[in-house]
């Protein structure tokens, strides 16, 4: 800038901006060096140096801001003045002072308006002094450096703002100037109006759309020379960011066919921040919008956006800063269409399945997939945008989720599926970010995509002969689950583990809500590592070993070097297992078949370094082994883990879990969309496609070097729908380990049956198998008893709300429960005891029983005995007769002695034969006699005195046989 000074005295000039500056002892020599050094500035129409300017204009001449009177006075020449030279003389001085002093701003605001606006609507013929009132305007409306100010001083650009905008009026008249003939007058308003609406935008909103023609008229000025199209195209940027009746407005005016035929001319992705502009008004036209995007649709179509995309021959290797953002912004156009209107709109489902349609109907994939994985030069943020775009376009959509399937990239004969690429740069990348992306399109294709996941997980086979090198060699054809199974199972490094918790999230997606895929990828059989017993073992073994690798000591040890991988490593594995475990039965048998497994969940619960989120997530698992169990083996039920939880944790405790994740930060924000980085503006270009995209170590540390809880793939672990899951899942986990605990299971069935004594058991063991019943039923009651205390001691404990009574209360609690605790065991054991007197009286009822059957079998044998000795009586005599006869009469009477010897033969057979029949009654009431002795001498009878009266009876009767044997 070129100054031009007259003759003055620069000694006068210099000695009086010494005494403002340094001070001056002669007080009337400074009041006149500073009415000197007034008198010059004011009174010369060419602009001075700034410094020289504001430095004077800042002091205090009497009283009165010297600022505030140069702009009064200059004021003053443009309303009053006669020539025209003077006056426009006025107006250039009065755009520099106000260009360059907070006091010449205030002044201005307080009393320039009036006279500036004048001008504007009574001077439209002189062009000249037109544009020096605008320029001063916008002078008035620019913030001024603010350094070394207070920093709640009052802001002269925004006061100026607000009195600009207070009167719709200023605004009307502004939009009238659009219609001048004169490029600077149309170019300076448009300015103008940009700074108005960046502090003043919703008044500026307002009288825009209350003035007649407002809209059409700036509008109008994207057909205009190039520099005025570039503001206006701005200007209209700033205003369609949250009005939607401006954007309704601006698409009826021909918005998009003005939009598309700027990106052509201007060179589409290959130009510059014009077409950055363009895309982003675009954006805002289209966010949210679902009568805009039908709009769309319906008149220009989508395939002018996607030929955006299309990478030209020669340029496609070539990236610059703004190309990026050009192609950033895009993508953020078609992931606006690909997610449909506002949240609350009722058709947001069915139009954005309609653009799903239309934007594969034009072959967009193709682009996407040649930005996102074919286009491994592009930048990082391009192919991350670009894969989230393909989530976005195959989620939930059967036909685009077909055509991924078939999709193949590359070229012949180095082809892959797109699948298979997209599951590599998960494994391979290591941008955080990418990988993200890359996650979220086999997320998106795996969500209620039941035949899609049976397609994916039917490719989980054990392949000894891959190497980690062929896991990232593109020309080595891998299927996909062979790729997944390998860098899910092989950790020989920390590097190796990040890849299994990758590995591990995306395996999560092919289980998720399938229960046919869990039993497959159940039934995977790895060969054992290390040293071990068995030969192999499952799947899920394997993944619980690394999920304990993850937090073993030597990876703490290192969790320097390790950065924040240990942050979500365990997070990422134990997803994986509730995700596993979920609905299914076999899962939960499977998980809890090694004993270990459990015991590393309750030390993960109870180890007091873990975060508050793997407790609840660890919490969550064990709350699955309960809820799920359906095995019946005594040591791996629901009840087993129960007691485990009881006794090496406490319900208390377990419970707190729970409500710890729910109210931590990262589990509140999780409700909300997935995080994606905020669409390129002007004012971002440059941090869009800078190091600041690429996430560092040291950015999720907090100042003390902690690691922060808002590492990305947090945000993945901890998705909408997971944390909706656990929340549906605690309440029943609540419910049932509560019940269980308070409902344990019976060691002993009691069924009537089984408490009558069985055939062929003799009294001893129906006694002891009585007695073995009776105890099991004692331990039980004393363990249902012993957890009643403990929920009542917790209770006393936390006085019902989670806190100890301050008045000691917690400890007469506990008194009054043990209390109750020894009444009940009283009551218990006299219950006991009465059963036993029952029982005894019974006993004694069958002994006597068995003794009259005794004795009257004793009774009928001696009438048998009696019977016996008469036939040998009547024996003896007839010997006798036939000796008689035999004597007499020998030759005539048959042989007496075979007549004899047939009939005691037959005698003897009878008297055998019921002699038989009675030692068999004698012993089978001779086995009766010793049960009931030595039940009877159990129940302390003494049996000799019971059988000492028939003991007496039988010998009396032996004597009586003898004499008359």
């Amino acid at each position: 800038m070129e100054f031009k000074i007259g003759r003055i005295n620069l000694n006068a000039v210099a000695q009086g901006v010494g005494g403002l500056v340094f001070g001056n002892d002669d007080q009337a020599a400074a009041k006149e060096d500073r009415q000197y050094s007034y008198n010059v500035l004011v009174g010369h129409k060419s602009r001075i140096s700034g410094f020289l300017l504001r430095l004077s204009l800042s002091q205090d001449i009497g009283g009165l801001n010297l600022g505030q009177i140069y702009v009064e006075r200059c004021l003053d020449r443009i309303s009053n003045g006669v020539l025209a030279e003077d006056r426009h003389a006025a107006m250039t001085e009065l755009q520099s002072i106000v260009a360059e002093s907070h006091q010449a701003q205030l002044a201005f605001g307080a009393m320039g308006f009036p006279v500036i606006m004048s001008v504007l609507k009574e001077e439209r013929a002189d062009v000249e002094m037109v544009r020096g009132a605008l320029e001063t305007l916008i002078g008035a409306l620019t913030p001024l450096d603010s350094a070394g100010r207070l920093k709640n001083e009052l802001q002269p650009s925004l006061m100026n703002s607000d009195l600009l905008s207070r009167e719709s009026d200023n605004i009307s008249l502004l939009l009238s100037l659009l219609s001048e003939d004169d490029f600077y007058v149309r170019y300076y308003t448009l300015q103008l109006l940009t700074s108005l609406l960046t502090n003043s935008p919703h008044r500026l909103q307002e009288a825009i759309l209350a003035t007649p023609r407002g809209l059409t008229r700036l509008m109008d000025m994207l057909m205009d020379r190039e520099v005025i199209r570039n503001e206006a195209l701005l200007l209209l940027t700033y205003l369609t960011r949250e009005a939607e009746e401006i954007q309704k407005i601006v698409v009826f005016e021909g918005g998009f066919e003005k939009i598309f035929a700027i990106v052509k001319e201007e060179g589409g992705s290959e130009g510059g921040v014009v077409v950055q502009d363009c895309i982003e008004l675009l954006n805002n036209l289209l966010r949210n919008n679902t009568s805009n995007q039908i709009l769309l649709r319906e008149t220009v179509g989508i395939e002018p956006l996607i030929s955006i995309l299309k990478l030209r021959k020669g340029s496609a290797y070539n990236f610059t800063q703004q190309k990026t953002v050009n192609l950033l912004s895009v993508l953020e156009a078609i992931r606006l269409l690909l997610v449909g209107g506002a949240e609350a709109d009722a058709a947001k489902d069915a139009n954005g399945v309609t653009n799903q349609t239309f934007l594969a109907q034009n072959k967009v994939l193709d682009s996407l997939l040649m930005l996102g994985v074919e286009s491994r030069w592009a930048p990082v943020a391009i192919r991350s945008l670009a894969l989230h775009c393909i989530g976005e376009l195959i989620a939930r959509h059967p036909q685009n989720l077909d055509a991924i399937v078939r999709k193949l990239i590359g070229e012949e004969p180095h082809t892959e599926p797109a699948l298979n690429a997209i599951l590599r740069i998960i494994l391979q990348t290591s941008d955080i970010q990418e990988s993200i992306a890359a996650d979220y399109v086999l997320k998106c294709f795996c969500e209620r995509n039941p035949d899609g996941q049976a397609i994916l997980t039917s490719t989980v086979n054990p392949q000894s002969s891959i190497s980690a090198h062929d896991v990232f060699d593109k020309d080595v054809h891998i299927p996909f689950g062979s790729m997944l199974l390998h860098s899910l199972t092989v950790c020989d490094s920390e590097n190796d583990l990040e890849i299994c918790c990758r590995a591990a999230n995306v395996l999560s997606h092919l289980l998720k809500d399938n229960l046919q895929c869990k039993e497959r990828v159940l039934q995977i059989e790895l060969e054992a590592s290390g040293p071990s017993l068995v030969a192999s073992e499952p799947l899920m073994h394997r993944v619980v070993k690394y999920l304990a690798i993850s937090s073993s000591t030597k990876n703490i040890e290192v969790e320097e070097e390790m950065g924040s991988q240990d942050l979500y490593m365990k997070p990422i594995i134990l997803r994986l297992l509730i995700i596993w475990l979920a609905d299914s039965p076999s899962a939960v048998r499977c998980f809890l078949s090694s004993p270990a497994h459990l015991t590393y969940l309750i030390e993960l619960l109870s180890s007091p370094t873990t975060s508050i989120f793997i407790h609840g997530l660890a919490a969550t698992l064990l709350g699955e082994c309960v809820i799920y169990n359906k095995g019946g083996d005594g040591s791996r039920d629901a009840f087993m883990v129960v007691d485990a939880i009881s006794q090496r944790i406490g319900l208390t405790a377990y419970f707190h879990k729970f409500e710890a994740m729910r109210k931590s930060p990262i589990f509140a924000a999780s409700g909300s969309k997935a995080h994606l980085s905020k669409p390129p503006s002007r004012s971002t270009s440059s941090e869009a496609v800078g190091p600041s995209d690429i996430p560092d170590e040291d950015q999720n540390r907090d100042g003390g070097g902690s690691l922060k809880l808002d590492h990305p793939l947090l945000h993945l672990v901890f998705d909408p729908a997971f944390v909706n899951f656990v929340k549906r899942l605690e309440p029943n986990i609540r419910e049932s380990v509560v019940d269980l605990f308070s409902h344990p299971k019976n060691n002993v069935a009691i069924v009537p049956a089984m408490l009558e004594q069985k055939n062929g058991e003799n009294d001893k063991d129906y006694i002891a198998r009585l007695r073995l019943f009776v105890e099991k039923q004692c331990n039980e009651i004393q363990d249902l008893l012993g957890r009643n205390a403990a929920l009542a001691e917790d209770l006393a404990k936390t006085n019902g709300r989670g806190e100890m009574s301050a008045d000691g209360s917690g400890s007469s609690g506990r008194d009054r429960v043990q209390v109750e605790n020894l009444r009940r065991e009283l009551m218990e054991s006299r219950q006991r005891i009465e059963n036993l007197v029952v029982e005894k009286t019974k006993l004694e009822s069958e002994a006597s029983t068995y003794r009259q059957m005794v004795g009257k079998i004793e009774s009928d044998l001696k009438s048998l005995s009696d019977a016996y000795n008469s036939l040998e009586q009547a024996n003896f005599r007839l010997e006798a007769e036939t000796k008689a006869l035999r004597s007499g009469q020998g030759h005539n009477l048959p042989d007496l002695e075979a007549v004899r010897a047939d009939a005691r033969e037959e005698a003897e057979r009878d008297s055998e034969a019921e002699l038989n029949d009675l030692l068999v009654c004698l012993g089978q009431e001779q086995s009766k006699v010793e049960r009931l002795s030595a039940r009877l001498m159990e129940l302390g009878e003494d049996v000799d005195s019971l059988l000492e009266g028939i003991g007496d009876e039988a010998e009396a009767g032996l004597p009586d046989e003898e004499e008359e044997e």
